[in-house]
């Protein structure tokens, strides 16, 4: 694809496999597993997590984002765990329960990934607890706890790579086609890595004055170098979100990504923007900041009802200038961003069960409407507008491989730049866009 492209400088792939989230203890580590259960059944893991905290009893704050880490590294290592019982003898034939089978992969887990001692791990999974049915002995864990095995990840570096970071062989192919050479292993790595706490200040130019006062109330946050209005908090702590910063709409939680996104659409004061597949309105705030009150923003989706959370974002923030039209207005719009609809490829440390969901069929399915969308917004543009296409995804397929047809299509069209944001190059997840110009 022709244009300018933007790279970024890598950073550190992922933090140390000892690196623990949250406080261990015997209900947490009880509520993680039913977590883990119900995602085996077919819960999505972000409503099996909320389940499980809402009936976990009185879990301290910590116990609760250990519940989250912990369930979301089940699925985050799947494979690599289940490599390690097969090497102990522990196939998916001799583990018929699903609690059985989350059981010893959590095990496995606080063992090989969490360097966790064989005496603390049978603290959080000794009989009576934590989960029921069982036909693992405490006698069978503790044996594997103490035993060591060597792990086969594979013949080639692609196998090796897929094994090692818990992806499918189909998936980690896909994002091998298109990984800068030589980084999949980092690019894994970074897609398996726990997700950080960061927020964009408002309105933007502001961050060293509120910077200095969170840090004044010793709030430990620290200024990310790659944007100029994003700030990441450096402990698990939650209480900025009770702050005075955070009720007045001075801070939005944003992926480091996503604001890189946002940035890339470069909206200016006065113009008229259409977010066109707005959501819970995050993109749409970042926009609204940057037309202000002489500009307009038109947020819609093709689903009224994802923008309940985006109405009440921007109604508690005061944008008057941003409206909710039944049509998306594209004939007046000098800007529209197409957040599209994907696979989320990128985003993977949020929610790591997709990995074993997502499907080459589904990519396909993603891209054709993907595709379907630029073609119904283009001819609705006037002369002159740009059009921003954007997703989360790493995959080609959803990415420049749309772009292309899009531009063989459409002769009015031309591309002025393309970005890719890799999550080993910024902590935030993978993002793609394309900045598209109509003649």
């Amino acid at each position: 694809m022709a244009g300018r492209g933007s790279a970024l400088p890598a950073v550190s792939t992922a933090a140390p496999p000892s690196a623990v989230v949250g406080l261990a203890s015997r209900k947490a580590a009880t509520a993680a597993l039913e977590a883990h259960v119900a995602v085996l059944k077919g819960t999505p893991l972000r409503k099996a997590i909320s389940e499980a905290l809402a009936e976990g009893g009185n879990l301290g704050g910590k116990e609760r984002r250990f519940v989250a880490f912990a369930a979301r590294e089940l699925s985050r290592h799947l494979r690599r765990l289940d490599l390690s019982a097969k090497a102990r003898g522990y196939t998916a034939a001799r583990l018929h329960l699903p609690e059985d089978q989350a059981l010893l992969r959590y095990a496995l887990w606080r063992k090989e990934l969490t360097f966790a001692v064989a005496d603390r791990v049978m603290v959080e999974l000794k009989l009576p607890g934590p989960i029921r049915p069982r036909s693992l002995p405490d006698a069978v864990l503790e044996e594997e706890l103490a035993r060591d095995v060597t792990l086969d990840f594979g013949a080639t570096p692609l196998d090796q790579a897929a094994n090692r970071h818990s992806f499918p062989t189909w998936l980690a192919e896909a994002i091998a086609a298109v990984a800068p050479p030589n980084e999949l292993e980092a690019v894994l790595a970074a897609l398996n890595r726990e997700p950080t706490l960061t927020f964009r200040v408002r309105p933007p130019g502001t961050r060293d004055e509120l910077l200095a006062a969170l840090r004044a109330k010793d709030f430990e946050v620290k200024a990310c170098e790659e944007d100029p209005d994003a700030l990441r908090a450096t402990t698990e702590s939650r209480a900025i979100f009770e702050s005075r910063w955070m009720k007045e709409g001075r801070l939005q939680v944003m992926d480091l990504g996503s604001q890189k996104l946002a940035a890339f659409c470069r909206a200016q004061a006065g113009m008229t923007v259409v977010d066109y597949c707005a959501g819970a309105g995050g993109k749409t705030l970042v926009l609204a900041d940057a037309v202000g009150p002489r500009g307009r923003v038109y947020a819609w989706d093709s689903n009224a009802g994802r923008l309940k959370e985006a109405r009440r974002r921007v109604g508690e923030a005061k944008l008057t200038w941003v409206s909710f039209p039944k049509e998306p207005r594209l004939d007046l719009a000098e800007l529209v961003l197409v957040d599209a609809p994907c696979s989320g490829s990128g985003t993977l440390g949020r929610e790591p069960d997709q990995k074993w969901k997502l499907t080459a069929k589904k990519v396909a399915e993603l891209a054709k409407t993907q595709g379907e969308i630029l073609a119904t917004i283009a001819p609705k543009l006037k002369a002159g507008a740009v059009l921003v296409y954007g997703t989360c995804s790493v995959l080609r397929e959803e990415d420049e491989a749309v772009v292309e047809r899009f531009l063989a299509s459409h002769a009015d069209f031309r591309l002025d730049e393309s970005l890719r944001v890799w999550p080993h190059q910024l902590e935030g997840g993978g993002f793609f866009g394309a900045r598209l110009l109509k003649a």
